[in-house]
């Protein structure tokens, strides 16, 4: 009766357990993020771990080494909202500055060609040059996302509008809905934050940390 209930779920809704717990944890810390909640971090450490074995198992390469890089980041932006600002006081919503979107746009340039040919040529990554520019975009807007800078959920934004259609053509059904409900999230954690930094301007001048 349960093998069979489990046969009818997966071939009806998509995905493996493995895939929709992934999900859910990974829904979770980004509307965690998108409040400034400390908790978005240990959320998205477990989704992270989860989704190293589901990219693996559909030969998304780049997309399991970011999962290791999101965990690592994730226990960094965790240490750092915390005591990352001044006098290791709790971190503030900042803008980006101009040097770091200079090295945004180089990085994600330079990631996409050189390791979409890796992919390409020494690999059977299905996706190397898309696969590569959602990793790149993705980490760039992870660090920008660890350094409570504003502009990351703009970032998120173009990774999402990319993901949505490549983790449908591989069939992950329900991570593609994920990625749409991030999509959703993101502009919803940027007009939230965007409200704290103008409520930050309202008493001092927006810090730069």
């Amino acid at each position: 009766m349960l093998h069979s209930l489990y046969e009818f779920w997966t071939s009806a809704a998509g995905g493996t357990p493995l895939e929709w717990v992934a999900v859910v944890t990974g829904f979770a810390c980004v509307w965690l993020a998108a409040r400034e909640s400390l908790w978005n971090f240990p959320t998205a450490i477990v989704s992270c771990g989860l989704y190293i074995f589901v990219y693996y198992g559909q030969q998304l390469y780049a997309d399991c080494l970011l999962q290791i890089f999101f965990i690592a980041m994730g226990l960094y932006g965790w240490y750092g909202w915390q005591y990352g600002g001044a006098r290791h006081s709790a971190l503030g919503v900042t803008r980006t500055r101009p040097w770091e979107w200079a090295v945004v746009a180089v990085g994600v340039a330079l990631f996409t060609a050189g390791f979409g040919y890796y992919l390409r040529h020494y690999t059977n990554d299905s996706l190397p040059y898309w696969d590569s520019f959602t990793t790149a975009g993705s980490l760039a807007a992870q660090y920008l996302l660890t350094r409570k800078r504003l502009e990351n959920w703009l970032l998120w934004i173009v990774v999402d509008v990319v993901y949505v259609p490549i983790l449908w053509h591989k069939h992950l059904y329900p991570s593609s809905g994920l990625y749409a409900l991030y999509l959703v999230l993101a502009v919803y954690g940027y007009i939230e934050w965007r409200r704290a930094a103008r409520a930050a301007v309202s008493s001092t001048a927006l810090p730069v940390a």
